[in-house]
């Protein structure tokens, strides 16, 4: 009886399962590029570069948005810190190299909460 209901017990239990990375969708995407623009654009506030003035403060709003982003983005896609973390890595060299940070930024400062 012992042996059956610990049986019964194994087979009622939630069970763990590791979730599968999902191919990133274009919201998590523009998610991802919006962080790694604020992520830019705070540190270059930071650096007193003249450039980022243009743009509201980042570094409380921005880093708020990064954050949470981030979370949304490795629950929905079920991936690992560091996946996301080389995703945003590449956003943030995309926008460097290709010069479109300044042209992104307009988009991405809609996503932020209006206080």
């Amino acid at each position: 009886m012992i042996r059956l209901l610990s049986a019964i017990a194994l087979l009622t239990a939630p069970v763990a399962i590791a979730a599968q990375p999902q191919p990133l969708t274009l919201e998590h995407r523009m998610m991802l590029r919006c962080s790694a623009a604020f992520a830019l654009v705070a540190a270059r506030q930071a650096a007193g570069e003249a450039d980022s003035a243009a743009f509201p403060p980042m570094a409380a709003s921005g880093r708020e948005y990064f954050v949470r982003a981030s979370a949304q983005v490795m629950d929905e896609a079920g991936l690992d810190r560091a996946a996301v973390s080389s995703a945003l890595e590449t956003e943030a060299r995309d926008l460097v190299e290709q010069g479109t940070l300044a042209q992104v930024m307009p988009v991405c400062l809609g996503l932020l909460p209006t206080q």
